[in-house]
């Protein structure tokens, strides 16, 4: 990307309880907080219900911050494969609202997230916050969810081009 053109990210830290989003904008050399929130689901709820409310809140979110290419992180599993599932299900939604948006949606692991924020790979919840209010001084983050996802937006704005690279070299290799 040329300096001085901005593109906005929209990062996004699914969950089925809180999915938290961050929207920045860079220019390739810049960062800049634009806004950050939670989507709830109703825990009474059936679980196709609160995958509709999580899609539906992104969808709303992302039509009205602007963004350009969207970033997701990855699922890690843990031993609960209940949960590790409700999870990947949540992130379904979280790859699904910004491709319907015609967005470029990359995926990054945890590590790497963490270690394109803070230096280092198994950060802490509240290093990777306290790096989030140092790059983007003006973000006013409520909860990890939000500088979560901030984290994410930071971590594409920094791997964009690879991960655009990644993309094409994956598209040519499938059409053989």
């Amino acid at each position: 990307m040329q300096a001085g053109a901005h593109i906005r990210i929209i990062g996004i830290d699914p969950g089925l309880r809180r999915t938290g989003w961050g929207v920045i904008e860079t220019d390739g050399v810049r960062l800049s907080y634009v806004s950050s929130g939670l989507i709830t689901s109703s825990a009474g709820e059936d679980l196709a219900y609160r995958l509709r409310e999580l899609f539906e809140g992104l969808m709303t979110v992302i039509a009205a911050s602007g963004a350009r290419e969207a970033a997701v992180e990855e699922t890690f599993v843990n031993e609960n494969a209940r949960a590790t599932l409700k999870l990947g299900q949540a992130r379904g939604m979280a790859l699904l609202a910004p491709a319907m948006r015609g967005l470029a949606v990359a995926e990054y692991s945890p590590n790497l997230i963490k270690k394109s924020v803070v230096g280092a790979g198994h950060a802490e919840k509240r290093q990777i916050q306290a790096m989030i209010g140092f790059l983007l001084p003006k973000a006013r983050v409520e909860s990890a969810d939000e500088a979560d996802a901030l984290a994410i937006a930071i971590c594409h704005a920094n791997h964009r081009g690879a991960a655009a690279l990644a993309r094409r070299v994956a598209r040519e290799e499938a059409r053989g």
